[in-house]
């Protein structure tokens, strides 16, 4: 088997550890003390993992379901029986997700003391449902999310921004559904797991201020916003669960690298950065294995997790993953026994139909031709042409990307 063919092997034990479905009936059940003598039921959701989600909350809570409504992005969606399933557009919101949000925010106002709402809330949520604020426009939010994007911010930063310009996120939903009961089961997409930013924390009280976002504004040079409001810092009979996260993920690759032959070395599951630099800083390490010995002796399955960032220096196709594979293939020109595979768990990569690419030593055998690729962020055409794209199609789940180097002696 080749190392391509196992590095394929082992993304889809990660994608396994990450069904949403499997998630949520790991967290719920009939005998959850919430469902106890609920005799109505709504169901949300955000994301997109939330339509599998959804799935296995109206297994469980069947006939009880009064009702909901679940945004997904575009060909992300799964058949429900109880819930209005809607698809919208990511990462820049549309005004299909401010139908979809206006829809929500409606069901979740309608919930009494003695209801339960039940959301199902997973990466893409944020930008999947848009509810501007009073006095901001959808317009305003698209602009200001392209521009935070372009400039490299990182997810907590976007979603601290886009809290403060929303009717629904930083726990605004939670608050349309007092006095309702809110569990929330989450699919975790962010580094550390932080509740108050996956999907932007809807039901989840936030820590970030007005303040906060004037900081973040100023320094990726964007100019102030007028209508931005105050998030609430407290809500009152709501639970938050996380389902699923990059760990688990990154577990279940390591378990399989080592049923395949390899040993498996988690490097970390937090890893952030500007992209480029992190490929060279991974393959030096896969180097330092051949030549040392260390960190540990070939066969080696190096793996990380977490979402780099990439800072728009040029007008090419790409996306995070796939610039990660093409710098990576720059620093093996001299190493045919490294394979490198980045990609994200939920089959989509920046605005393309890949999850990321693969590097070899052969990958980047015109160079010259994989520098001007790489300054333009244009790595999606070279890796087509090379042949080194994984494309999986939607993977209905999200919890950040893997990357995996293979190093055999």
């Amino acid at each position: 088997m080749t190392k391509r063919m196992q590095a394929r092997q082992i993304f889809q034990a990660a994608l396994k550890a990450a069904d949403p479905k499997a998630a949520v009936l790991a967290h719920l059940s009939a005998d959850e003390p919430l469902l106890r003598d609920r005799k109505r039921i709504w169901l949300l959701g955000a994301g997109k993992a939330s339509a599998p989600m959804a799935q296995a909350v109206e297994k469980v809570c069947g006939k009880r379901i009064a009702g909901g409504c679940v945004v997904v992005k575009d060909g992300h969606g799964a058949p429900l029986r109880y819930a209005e399933l809607r698809e919208s557009g990511h990462p820049v919101p549309d005004e299909r997700g401010v139908a979809a949000a206006e829809r929500i925010a409606a069901i979740a106002a309608q919930a009494t003391a003695e209801d339960l709402v039940i959301c199902c809330i997973s990466g893409g949520a944020s930008a999947l449902m848009p509810l501007p604020a009073p006095g901001i426009t959808l317009a305003e939010k698209r602009a200001v999310t392209r521009q935070l994007l372009a400039c490299g911010a990182n997810i907590h930063e976007m979603n601290a921004v886009r809290k403060h310009l929303s009717a629904i996120k930083g726990g605004h939903l939670a608050e349309l559904a007092a006095p309702a009961a809110v569990l929330t089961l989450i699919l975790s997409d962010v580094i550390g797991d932080d509740l108050s930013t996956i999907g932007s924390g809807p039901t989840v009280a936030d820590p970030s201020t007005l303040a906060d976002v004037a900081e973040i504004l100023a320094r990726y040079g964007i100019a102030p916003m007028a209508g931005l409001r105050e998030t609430p810092k407290k809500l009152a009979r709501v639970t938050n669960r996380i389902v699923g996260s990059n760990m688990q993920s990154v577990m279940a690759a390591a378990a399989k690298a080592k049923e395949l032959g390899y040993r498996p070395l988690i490097l970390s599951t937090t890893i952030e950065g500007e992209t480029r630099d992190v490929a060279r800083m991974h393959v030096a390490i896969a180097k330092e294995s051949l030549r040392s010995g260390n960190p540990a002796k070939p066969p080696l399955c190096i793996l990380s997790g977490g979402e780099t960032t990439v800072n728009l220096r040029g007008s090419g196709k790409g996306g995070r993953n796939q610039e990660f594979a093409l710098a990576a293939a720059l620093d093996l020109l001299d190493e045919p026994r490294i394979l490198v595979l980045s990609a994200g768990t939920d089959g989509t990569d920046g605005p393309t139909d890949a999850a990321g690419g693969f590097a070899t030593s052969a990958t980047a055998k015109d160079a010259k031709g994989a520098r001007v690729a790489l300054d333009n962020n244009d790595s999606y055409p070279f890796l087509a042409e090379t042949g080194d794209l994984l494309i999986t199609g939607p993977t209905r789940t999200n919890v950040m990307d893997i990357r995996m180097l293979l190093v055999t002696r």
